[in-house]
């Protein structure tokens, strides 16, 4: 009968040390001990007491040394499981488990046997690369492959891509390798330019000289298919180096330039997926021989954005001809999902201008003055005012657009006609916070955090003096918002209550600093009113159009010469803002409007 045994071993503990004078190499302990301490020294990262304890020890220094190289591993414990002395025999054969932390939290067990046998009254184990894993030979070693998954599509609300994975070509330039850094700089230039404005030879020139020492410049990052055309001219330029990489790109390069960026930051992480990887065999020449252990990477789900492609572009193509910057917002008014954020390359130059641009909304703001007057009581929508084409309120005179006059007319046909005479006075008749309030209840003055992204509003502080307010009334005065701000607006008219923009899927925006929902009352005078700017008012070119509801603005700012155009409203589940900065009027942001309204089909 043999001798079974069954113990276990820490191998980060410190493994038992063979000293004693007069004690061999391989000591006097039993297969059992001899076993464990192996084991024990491989685990604690001790190669040279492991191989001195084989029958081999330069050639299980090199193989051990190797393995614990590869797998890297945070921790290495093992489980002898039995060991077999035949009666009488000089031989043992003992089983033991191996568990593998290695980086990650990856985790890597199995069973694997040892030879021993007793030469002159003493065990010794005989090597073999099969003592690190069963399956590793002679000639060979271990290896790790990470696998990664290639990054999750950024979708839209319908299902079409924003952002995608694409291969693209970084182009660096090393200075001390260039030569003539500024010949090499022009060349580049010259190819790169047309691309990308911002690459000039200055540039180049001036960002290799505040490069650290050694270190490359980076140039631009191309497109695979704009790399293949600019190849010919910079592909032998000394010092210019070239490395593929992997990046989230939208799917149509010219699409959502001051929100996609946003979006691609937020939805790295979910979109990474997770990292397959293998330990295998591999021959001298790095050959792969066997996979020892493997875990498929694992793709991740698509992020679903609440843009929506037709409406981003359909806004981006109604910016087109407007030479002055220019923003578009549209969001869903009763779930506050943002459909498009939309700015011509003018208005790119300036910033995000779309979501947190503040300029004085003109005449738009009368959404609140009248939201204001008729929830008050002050005046209905029925309720007979004066539209003189002038009035002086604290000293201040306030004229109309052109100064025209309408005279004795209902409230909701001085809406609709932007008469400012009679909002100035309307308002200056108000509570001092009744503006404020008021532009609460739309949105304005709230604050969002979406995430990724940065939105104001605007801000409607309570007025001063009499004369404040009664600017204020119209949008002039100390009130901003953004087009962000004003397409809330627009939506809470439509929804009845202000909804919490958003912009991923799955992930919520926080709001404070909401009003009070408006009256229901108020809400039906204010969408009649709006109704009827369309179909008798200031936005009479889109009253073809069935549905629309809006209010138009121009505001004046810095001196009084120049003035920005606004028109914001809603159609059925689309509620938006067009601003024209220095648009001059109203009418440009209307027939932009009316582009991207005829451009959703």
């Amino acid at each position: 009968m043999g001798v079974r045994h069954r113990f276990a071993v820490a191998l980060l503990a410190a493994a038992t040390a063979v000293t004693g004078a007069g004690c061999g190499v391989f000591g006097d302990d039993g297969p059992e001990e001899l076993v464990a301490e192996f084991l024990a020294a491989f685990g604690s990262g001790d190669v040279e007491l492991a191989a001195g304890l084989t029958d081999s020890p330069d050639s299980a220094r090199t193989v051990l040394g190797q393995a614990r190289t590869a797998l890297a591993p945070e921790s290495l414990t093992a489980e002898v499981l039995s060991v077999d002395v035949p009666a009488g025999a000089s031989s043992a054969t003992a089983t033991y488990r191996v568990d593998w932390r290695l980086p990650q939290g990856r985790d890597w067990s199995y069973e694997a046997r040892a030879q021993l046998y007793s030469a002159q009254e003493e065990w010794r184990l005989h090597w073999l690369p099969s003592l690190v894993h069963p399956d590793l030979a002679a000639q060979q070693t271990l290896g790790v492959r990470t696998e990664t998954p290639e990054p999750a599509p950024v979708l839209d609300r319908d299902g079409a891509a924003l952002l995608q994975p694409e291969t693209v070509v970084a182009v660096a330039l090393h200075p001390a390798e260039a030569g003539d850094v500024s010949a090499v700089a022009a060349a580049l230039a010259n190819a790169l330019g047309p691309l990308e404005p911002a690459i000039t030879k200055k540039s180049i020139v001036d960002g290799a000289a505040t490069a650290a020492p050694e270190r490359p410049y980076p140039v631009a990052v191309l497109r695979t298919e704009d790399y293949r055309r600019v190849k010919p001219a910079i592909y032998e330029l000394p010092g210019v180096r070239f490395t593929e990489q992997e990046r989230m790109l939208p799917a149509d390069r010219d699409l959502g330039e001051q929100v996609l960026p946003a979006i691609r930051t937020i939805v790295e992480d979910r979109v990474a997926g997770g990292a397959g990887w293998r330990v295998v065999t591999v021959d001298a020449t790095g050959a792969e021989l066997a996979e020892l252990r493997a875990e498929p990477a694992r793709p991740a789900d698509a992020v679903v954005s609440t843009l929506s492609r037709r409406v981003q572009g359909a806004a981006e193509d109604a910016l087109g001809p407007v030479p002055v910057p220019a923003a578009i917002v549209a969001l869903e008014p009763e779930t506050g999902e943002l459909l498009a954020v939309a700015q011509n390359p003018a208005a790119d130059e300036q910033g995000p201008i779309a979501l947190t641009g503040r300029y004085p909304p003109g005449s738009t703001f009368k959404m609140a003055t009248a939201a204001a007057a008729l929830g008050s009581g002050k005046a209905g929508p029925e309720t007979e005012v004066d539209c003189p084409s002038t009035t002086v309120i604290g000293g201040r005179l306030i004229p109309n657009d052109d100064r025209f006059a309408l005279g004795t007319v209902p409230v909701r046909t001085a809406f609709a006609r932007s008469c400012n005479t009679t909002f100035a006075r309307l308002s200056a008749e108000l509570p001092a916070t009744a503006l404020t309030d008021a532009a609460a209840s739309l949105g304005i003055g709230a604050d969002f955090v979406l995430p990724g992204v940065t939105t104001i509003t605007g801000a409607a502080p309570p007025a001063g003096t009499v004369v404040q307010q009664a600017e204020n009334g119209f949008g002039q005065g100390t009130v901003l918002a953004s087009p962000f701000g004003m397409a809330v607006a627009a939506a809470t008219v439509s929804a009845g209550r202000t909804p919490v923009p958003t912009l991923i899927r799955g992930m919520p925006a926080e709001a404070s600093g909401l009003g009070a929902p408006l009256r229901p009352e108020v809400l039906t005078a204010l969408r009649s009113m709006m109704r009827e700017v369309v179909t008798g008012g200031t936005a009479g070119a889109l009253a073809q159009l069935p549905g629309v509801h809006g209010k138009t603005g121009t505001a004046q700012f810095g001196d009084g010469t120049g003035s920005h155009g606004w028109f914001v409203g809603y159609d059925d589940d689309l509620a938006f803002a067009v601003l024209l900065v220095g648009g001059g009027t109203s009418a440009p942001a209307v027939d932009a409007a009316h582009r991207f309204l005829t451009g959703l089909g």
